[in-house]
């Protein structure tokens, strides 16, 4: 079933939070291991192998990334663009030359190029250049398929790269001007039910189209991946769904229960008018991610406020 320990980088972050209680279901009788920053740094040689001789991964689950929001991107793209590469380049070495039996590697849709065309399936990433505002992350995030066939050529070293879509749900980052539309949103609309506000506005038309996707389905494909897959073509992991923007906020205005209106500049920029994800590749393997959004947010909107005034562990406000 696994080859050995299974290790987590990353564990303590959003996906990984999702993440580790189905590992720890699904092999009960493997030694499931999570790690954080605090743990190794990853962007230091001497720390990455000192990781892998203490922690001896059979099976390595990259998660660990250093990222944040359009603001940090755009003053600090070549902190993101140099942490991330190590973060890449040094795992993916250490990995092969130790012969592990398999590496999992995360990135992000936003590595996709600005121009690709929805929906947007995996034979579109080197098409053009990702989003200029957050380019630095991006293509150093998409530099982990090259590592996964470079290094599957060279060394036989069995990796996956996984491209999860616009992801949400409980311990993402709420932090004002930092989150992206869905967690950005819900503590909006929690914030003003609180404080009995008439009205939020919210920027754009409510026009642009979008791929969310539930981090907790994303998780649960992944035990397939350690198992099944072998191969380093990329796969997307999302719903598939087109949502409007329009129609996100009045779910999330409905499911926080706040009464006031939604009023929308249109002065503001929409963005990106349409980004959908081609999942068939990932529904060809069997997989779906088929929690509802309005599933998906409840729980989110829950979780937020059990956590929301204690800011207690996880919550990143």
């Amino acid at each position: 079933m696994t080859a050995g320990r299974i290790v987590v980088t990353g564990s303590s972050g959003f996906l990984g939070r999702h993440l580790m209680p189905v590992l720890q279901a699904k092999y009960p009788g493997d030694d499931v291991v999570g790690l954080c920053s605090r743990d190794y740094d990853l962007m230091d040689p001497a720390a990455v192998r000192r990781m892998f001789d203490e922690q001896r991964p059979g099976v390595l689950i990259h998660l660990a990334a250093y990222s944040g929001g359009i603001g940090a991107n755009r003053a600090f793209p070549a902190d993101f663009y140099y942490r991330n590469t190590l973060l890449t380049a040094l795992v993916f070495q250490e990995a092969a030359v130790r012969k592990i039996g398999k590496l999992i590697y995360t990135m992000g849709g936003c590595s996709y190029p600005a121009t690709a065309t929805s929906p947007i399936d995996e034979g579109q990433m080197w098409n053009g250049y990702p989003q200029p505002e957050s380019a630095g992350y991006s293509a150093a995030k998409k530099m982990g398929i090259v590592a996964s066939r470079s290094y599957r050529q060279q060394y036989g070293l069995n990796s996956v790269v996984l491209i999860p879509g616009n992801m949400y749900g409980e311990y993402d980052n709420f932090r004002n001007d930092e989150s992206h539309v869905a967690p950005a949103m819900v503590r909006r609309y929690y914030e003003a039910r609180l404080a009995q506000q008439d009205a939020v506005v919210m920027w754009g038309s409510g026009t642009p189209q979008r791929d969310f996707v539930y981090a907790g389905d994303v998780a649960a494909c992944i035990p397939y991946f350690i198992e099944n897959y072998d191969s380093s073509e990329p796969v997307n992991l999302s719903s598939g769904t087109a949502t409007n923007i329009k129609e996100l906020a009045e779910t999330i205005k409905r499911l926080t229960g706040f009464r006031g209106d939604i009023v929308w500049d249109r002065a503001k920029p929409d963005g990106q008018l349409i980004k959908i994800f081609d999942v068939a590749r990932m529904r060809g393997l069997g997989l779906s991610c088929g929690t509802s959004l309005a599933d998906g947010l409840a729980r989110t909107i829950e979780w937020l406020g059990k956590n929301y005034r204690t800011r207690g562990d996880g919550i990143r406000l």
